[in-house]
């Protein structure tokens, strides 16, 4: 009897392109939305240690209402409740909040306020001891969005004030009256849409609560709310008009075409906590106008107090890819500290920041997803410059992950995605795995890779051509020092590293000559790249483009040689639905004529272990069909049809062959996998499948992990991104037994498009009597992930 489970290995997940997508705990814990899960990621851990399924929706929202407890919500206006219990995370209450997307959240002291494309803002409250999330009240914003919502204390009173802001230049102003919130001001002086809002409480008795506002237009405009210490009826007000009008008189030429505004905006309050019930009036008046960033300001965030003498920090992210921090200094507002790429707007920049107070920390996303992290130097302080390192982050895909691929010895994961890259994944000496390189980074949807050896591989995406890219120097150097693995190669014919030129689609290489000029393709560290690095830093230069196919390419299968490689592609007719196979010893040549049969595409192709005796080919068109080889000449080598199969009642999604070659597998939507072996010269169905949802993906493992248990195992991916696996002797390939569910709390959530079984020469004993594998897979809900399946006699 063999017991089965997983744990997971390795999740690589990108933020969602939101700058509510994410928040922070006290403990250091990152909840934020990656497509329709919320990701975990422990600030001390090295990985995304969970994801947390539920959401139909692509997850806008996320904030932290206790220590174990946030908020989320979706692009289809759903908002889930989760809650810790012990160790794990489970959803304490769902309610449909808003008929669109929720666009923005913010929670403080019992009060959950969410906005909407809906055109609203709804004001819940949130009982921790309590499973409802109770509405309050709706403000309807008539044909306008809310973009940014905050909500504080009224310094030295209870009374809340909320701020809204949207696809409008005014920063609007509720107080709560009687347990509503009533229009109160309206802050004019931004020139396109305020995109973030940002209270800073008062650190010290006397100080104003200050609201930080950035905006489209790239400024970020501070305002004071305190309590009212002018008496208007002297005239100030009047004299503050009669200066503004002679500001406007000298037109917006003499401030860069910013509006100034230094009228105070006078808003009365009943406190209903005061025993007199007297009305308390506070005056909100701009205080400064911070100008630094090139392009729209997306997230705005005040270092928490920690300290009531420290000053207070304002960290803003913006699209021209930069971090500010601002403080003050001598009484003003100053650009303190900058951080991320120069150059502007690489990547769309950033969608949103957060503060770790626990270690000094800085967290920010980008509009790829990938996270980067900076920590402060407390050894190193200067009078308006403190020193930042950055450190390690997660990173993952930000779209479908389409296909992946174990290097030949599985030191390597590699992964492409309709994001446009090709991603290599590597293990390092703490065990925790890392995206290493980005040896692709194209103007194309990616779609298939297949290594050819450890150091090179060969890529598709959605055009009519296969690229082929070799490891540069850098690459190797990086291997060897992060010990990812054993690399014995003659480095000196190498290219240092690869660039893009402009308006090109090709990796060209880099010399030695070059790279002294070029810089950061001659750096070697001992750490894994960080997010800025990976798409500029660690290109694989292209060697060779591989042409044939008349349409865009659809999946590619590299044989078990490492010889050849073969491609299909898109296609309507039988003269497109053929399998093309190139030599890679013969400088890439066609092999053969085209393999023909199929009516429409061929979905995937998979060479016979241990020799490439067969190449099988699954299609749209319900039936599969086996190739042979007919002379071991490599001169004259060629692969003519012997057998095919339509009993498939829909389309067949994947096929593989078993590591003894004997049996293959196919996978349909029709919720069957089919077992096949050739008994006396037929090849014949042995074993149906039976799957809960379409089966669209299939992968054997290599039999030697269980030579002591003579069985082997097949995973199966379903389209709900569940996998099953199952096991039978390896004389008996006719009676297979389902060990091993792996729902979407450790799987996926949508449908899976690859499984791979890492490599026999990894493999590694899980303990006594326990046998240790690893399955990759990847999906449609843009994650990749590596489970340890743990095997118990």
């Amino acid at each position: 009897m063999v017991q089965a489970y997983a744990s997971t290995a390795y999740i690589a997940a990108a933020a969602n392109r939101f700058p509510y997508a994410a928040d922070i705990s006290s403990e250091s814990l990152v909840a934020f939305g990656s497509h329709k899960f919320v990701s975990l990621w422990c600030l001390y851990d090295e990985n995304i240690h969970e994801t947390l399924p539920g959401h139909e929706g692509v997850v806008t929202c996320l904030r932290f209402v206790g220590e174990d407890c946030f908020v989320s919500g979706d692009d289809k206006g759903v908002l889930r409740c989760w809650e810790k219990s012990g160790t794990q995370w489970s959803t304490k209450l769902i309610t449909q909040a808003h008929s669109k997307p929720v666009s923005c959240m913010t929670y403080h002291n019992g009060y959950l306020i969410t906005g909407s494309s809906d055109s609203t803002v709804k004001v819940w409250t949130v009982d921790p001891n309590d499973d409802r999330i109770r509405e309050k009240q709706m403000i309807g914003l008539g044909a306008r969005y809310p973009l940014a919502v905050q909500i504080a204390r009224l310094p030295g009173s209870n009374v809340l004030v909320l701020a809204v802001s949207g696809t409008f230049t005014e920063v609007k102003i509720y107080t709560c009256s009687e347990e509503s919130f009533l229009p109160a001001a309206s802050l004019p002086g931004h020139e396109d849409w305020v995109k973030c809002l940002a209270f800073c409480p008062p650190r010290a008795e006397g100080d104003p609560l200050v609201l930080a506002s950035g905006s489209q237009d790239a400024t970020i405009r501070l305002w004071n709310i305190e309590p009212l210490k002018f008496d208007s009826a002297t005239g100030g007000d009047e004299l503050l008009d009669a200066f503004e009008a002679s500001l406007g008189d000298m037109g917006e030429g003499e401030e860069g075409g910013r509006q100034i505004s230094l009228k105070r905006h006078i808003v009365s309050v009943k406190d209903s906590a005061s025993s007199d019930d007297t009305i308390q009036k506070y005056s909100i008046t701009f205080d400064a106008l911070l100008v630094g960033h090139e392009s729209g300001v997306t997230s705005l965030s005040w270092k928490p107090n920690d300290s009531a003498s420290a000053l207070p920090v304002l960290l803003s992210t913006s699209t021209d890819s930069s971090l500010i921090l601002w403080s003050q200094f001598d009484s003003l507002w100053v650009n303190r500290n900058r951080f991320g790429d120069i150059g502007g707007q690489r990547l769309g920049g950033f969608v949103g920041g957060l503060w770790n107070t626990d270690r000094e920390e800085i967290l920010a996303w980008g509009w790829n997803g990938g996270w980067r992290r900076w920590r402060h130097d407390p050894n190193v302080q200067g009078d308006t410059v403190q020193a930042w390192t950055e450190a390690d982050a997660v990173t993952g895909h930000s779209n479908v992950v389409k296909d992946i691929c174990w290097s030949p010895q599985g030191e390597l994961l590699a992964s492409t995605s309709l994001d446009q890259t090709t991603r290599i994944h590597g293990r390092l000496p703490t065990n925790a795995w890392r995206e290493i390189a980005r040896p692709q980074v194209h103007g194309y949807d990616l779609v298939g890779v297949q290594f050819l050896d450890a150091l090179k591989f060969v890529s598709i995406a959605d055009e009519k051509v296969a690229r082929v890219f070799e490891a540069p120097k850098a690459f190797v150097e990086l291997a060897k020092s992060l010990q990812v693995m054993k690399i014995d190669v003659d480095e000196g014919t190498r290219p240092i590293g690869a660039t893009v030129p402009p308006l090109g689609l090709s990796n060209k290489a880099v010399s030695d000559v070059v790279a002294q000029t070029a810089g950061p393709h001659s750096a070697i560290t001992t750490r894994p790249p960080f997010e800025g690095e990976l798409a500029s830093m660690t290109l694989w230069p292209e060697v060779e483009k591989v042409f044939g196919h008349g349409y865009e390419s659809i999946s590619i299968a590299a044989s078990t040689s490492k010889t050849m490689f073969a491609s299909t592609c898109k296609s309507t007719s039988p003269a497109h639905a053929v399998v093309r196979i190139n030599s890679v010893e013969d400088n890439y040549r066609s092999v053969g004529t085209p393999l023909d049969g199929h009516s429409l595409t061929v979905t995937r192709v998979a060479f016979s272990p241990p020799d490439d005796k067969y190449i099988l080919s699954v299609s749209r068109d319900r039936s599969w069909r086996l190739y042979e080889r007919q002379r071991d000449d490599a001169t004259d080598l060629k692969y003519t049809f012997v057998a095919l199969d339509k009993s498939h009642t829909r389309i067949i999604w994947d096929c593989a062959w078993s590591a003894e070659g004997d049996i293959f597998a196919t996978a349909s939507r029709d919720k069957t996998v089919k077992i096949w072996k050739n008994r006396e010269g037929k090849w014949s169905s042995v074993e149906v499948i039976k799957t809960a949802e379409a089966a669209t993906a299939v992968s054997f493992s290599p039999t030697d992990y269980d030579q002591s248990m003579n069985r082997r195992r097949v995973a199966i991916g379903l389209e709900n991104g569940h996998i099953s696996i199952y096991s039978s002797s390896v004389t008996s390939p006719s009676n297979w037994e389902l060990e091993l569910t792996v729902d979407s709390t450790r799987a996926h959530v949508d449908q899976i498009h690859r499984l791979a079984w890492r490599p026999l020469t990894t493999t590694e004993e899980g303990g006594e009597g326990v046998i240790k594998k690893q399955l990759a897979s990847c999906s449609e809900d843009h994650t990749l992930r590596i489970l340890n399946v743990l095997l118990k006699v």
